[in-house]
């Protein structure tokens, strides 16, 4: 990327994190976001998707360094060489799920989604779903814990919890992945074109209640759910050579 001059350092609430920010500021100053050459994100995964989401309008890539757990979206941290490791790291751009929930009474919710759109039941019985690709029903009915569509960026997330399959970085594939699928007994679920679209229909939703998440956005009692990619939003994320995102998914199956 081109030199960074002017760096906005963004951190989640932890200690860990308010300490690795102080730090950095004092040693290369902070700019607000909106001024930056790039943002610096000092968390964990969950606060690199709040970052990409609260800068979406932003035209600034964002660096994330790990201050959390996982951090499989993060760099390493440290504080020495940062400004190298900005103008030599290799960008990743992704576009994220747009979800349009309509819940059973009837309002309308749309949020978009960076690593997945996720049905789950809401009750003590499990979920019936009907699935639809491109308006064409593909399953009748599927009865599980739920179900989800997941971007390549959130095949290592959620859906390979669920036995979902890792998507290269640029393969222009979503996945649906069901969640302990009860019928069809043991279903993996489908890969589907990135220009796909996805409807899931929740069957008697007054006596089997479900619930609709976007990255944490989470919408009750929805009756149906319709899931596309979103061409028009392109994230930019920064990462050190030989570990950007498809390096990541590649090492993370051999595990």
């Amino acid at each position: 990327m081109p030199a960074a001059r002017n760096i906005a350092f963004l951190a989640s609430d932890t200690p860990l994190a308010q300490d690795a920010k102080a730090r950095l500021t004092a040693r290369y100053g902070d700019f607000a976001p909106e001024e930056a050459d790039v943002i610096v994100a000092l968390g964990g995964d969950g606060f690199m998707l709040a970052t990409l989401h609260a800068t979406q309008q932003i035209e600034a890539p964002v660096y994330g360094m790990n201050r959390g757990t996982v951090g499989f979206l993060m760099n390493e941290y440290r504080e020495d060489g940062l400004i190298d490791r900005l103008e030599t790291a290799e960008e990743e751009v992704i576009n994220p799920l747009h979800m349009r929930a309509i819940a059973v009474d009837g309002t309308a919710h749309e949020a978009l989604a960076i690593n997945e759109v996720s049905l789950l039941r809401a009750g003590p019985q499990a979920a019936k779903l009907k699935i639809y690709v491109d308006g064409r029903l593909r399953m009748e009915e599927l009865v599980c814990d739920g179900a989800l569509v997941c971007t390549p960026a959130g095949s290592t997330a959620y859906n390979y919890s669920a036995h979902g399959p890792i998507l290269p970085i640029g393969s222009d594939v979503l996945a649906i992945t069901a969640v302990a699928a009860f019928r069809p007994r043991r279903w993996r679920g489908a890969l589907l074109p990135k220009r796909a679209v996805v409807r899931i229909e929740v069957i008697d939703p007054d006596k089997r209640p479900v619930m609709a998440d976007a990255d944490s956005r989470a919408v009750s009692d929805v009756a149906s759910v319709e899931v596309r990619s979103e061409p028009d939003v392109a994230h930019r994320i920064l990462f050190d050579p030989g570990h950007g995102l498809e390096e990541r998914l590649i090492r993370e199956q051999f595990v």
